[in-house]
């Protein structure tokens, strides 16, 4: 494997662990940017320099963010927050490397969700590829996956996608709490937003299950968070999980990809199967032609775990 040179954009909890591990899988953090500031050098920045001056004084560098986009890098990794629609800025981001001849990482969704023709329009013009594992469950290797099967071969991908939704009707099923109680606690823990509502009402898993769908399409169709049916939990009492109980099941919020469309709801599943992760797991089934079902669990979230998965795609652009 040859090291690469990366440009990090955004410094949340999945850019700043890129930024701490990148060395750590053989590669050189070039520039990182934040919303105001960047920090540049050719050799090498100064890693844990940057990281302790964007905890004491909220930037990471004097140089103007944009400045990031046309450093030297071999290996643009997009990290800023996931907007909808448009998906700016980290389309135009992506853009940007592509037209220069570079190849990008993705942990943001939107782009992948929101615009997945016109990237990859972008990237059938230049001589750089996009990878975006990070964008679905995190660690869980997804798509690389499907790649390594081929998308083909691969019918239907259905599973637990959000950790948050996840931990939250765990706990309800469990203590027998109602869903008020249990977010309150997963706020306290952390495990869930201040504004829960991506989570909550399965926006979130809807756009990781329309990366999947798109990936399986091939490009023979596109898919958006607006062709998916979408229903979160917040109106699932604690009575449901318990009559669930007595007939040996549960409910988490399951999401469904096919080639032909998306959805993500409720769904009543065994208490005793694959499908029934408890806490923040993720888990994602896929259906196979000629190799039956594959069901791939682990850790869907987390800064050090999301970041694994894009130094994977990183090296795997560089082998």
């Amino acid at each position: 494997m040859t090291g690469a040179r990366l440009a990090v954009l955004g410094v949340g909890a999945v850019g700043r662990s890129v930024v701490e591990l990148a060395d750590e899988y053989g590669h050189t953090v070039t520039a990182v940017a934040d919303s105001s500031s960047a920090a540049i050098d050719p050799d090498g920045i100064d890693t844990e320099a940057v990281l302790d001056r964007k905890a004491d004084e909220g930037v990471v560098g004097d140089a103007d963010p944009d400045a990031a986009l046309d450093a030297d890098y071999d290996v643009l990794v997009e990290a800023t927050p996931t907007t909808l629609g448009d998906a700016e800025p980290g389309f135009s981001h992506v853009a940007h490397a592509l037209n220069r001849d570079k190849h990008a990482v993705l942990a943001n969704k939107g782009p992948v969700a929101e615009r997945y023709g016109d990237l990859r329009e972008l990237e059938a013009d230049s001589d750089g590829r996009i990878r975006f594992e990070a964008t679905v469950g995190g660690a869980i290797p997804i798509c690389s996956t499907i790649d390594d099967f081929g998308p083909d071969h691969i019918t239907a991908a259905r599973g637990v996608l959000n950790g948050t939704a996840n931990f939250i009707l765990s706990r309800m099923a469990a203590e027998g709490l109602d869903y008020d109680h249990v977010l309150a606690e997963a706020q306290d823990l952390g495990v869930a937003e201040a504004d829960p509502t991506f989570d909550v009402e399965g926006i979130d898993a809807a756009l990781k299950f329309v990366i999947l769908s798109n990936v399986l399409a091939d490009g023979d169709e596109e898919y958006t968070l607006d062709d998916a049916t979408v229903e979160g939990i917040t109106d699932i009492p604690g009575t449901a999980l318990e009559l669930a109980a007595e007939d040996g099941r549960t409910i988490r919020l399951i999401g469904e990809a096919t080639p032909d469309g998306v959805s993500v709801g409720p769904r009543l599943v065994p208490d005793d199967g694959p499908l029934s992760v408890t806490g923040t797991l993720n888990i994602v089934q896929l259906e196979t032609t000629h190799a039956g079902r594959l069901n791939i669990s682990g850790r869907g979230a987390g800064g050090p775990e999301t970041a694994t998965a894009v130094l994977s795609d990183v090296s795997r652009l560089t082998e």
